[in-house]
């Protein structure tokens, strides 16, 4: 893809459960847009864009703009080394950094949406299947309660 521009994968390439691999950085002017999940394997920079219909993991520092679950899935989480956007959307849900910058944590963190609000948390091994099924709740974690 040129220095700017949007790549964008219509439906007729993919369907929803499958996941872009992008092995690049994404830079300042560029937009991806994929129907499905997608995973970095580089940085988002400040000015770039990315917009999935799943999951967003980046492997990567994660400076720009970044829309989860751009076809309104709210179980949708945006996963990133080092996440610091700009803006964050979940679905419908807007975030964006805090007026103050926090020191960066130099852990993965997680973004995802609970009880309406967009809440950012240090990302744990294993616990990501909480997130990532495709319902909200397993029939072993209903019997618990």
């Amino acid at each position: 893809m040129p220095s700017g521009g949007t790549l964008a994968l219509g439906k007729s390439r993919c369907g929803p459960g499958h996941t872009l691999l992008v092995r690049r950085t994404v830079r300042s002017g560029q937009r991806i847009d994929y129907p499905g999940n997608m995973v970095i394997m580089g940085d988002v920079n400040p000015g770039g864009e990315v917009v999935a219909g799943g999951h967003v993991i980046v492997m990567g520092a994660l400076k720009g703009i970044v829309h989860a679950g751009a076809e309104g899935d709210e179980g949708a989480v945006v996963i990133a080394f080092d996440l610091r956007p700009t803006q964050l959307r979940i679905a419908g849900y807007i975030a964006r950094p805090p007026d103050v910058e926090d020191k960066p944590t130099r852990q993965p963190e997680i973004a995802r949406v609970q009880d309406g609000t967009v809440i950012i948390e240090r990302y744990q091994p294993g616990g990501e299947r909480r997130f990532l099924n495709s319902g909200n709740t397993t029939k072993e974690e209903e019997q618990d309660g």
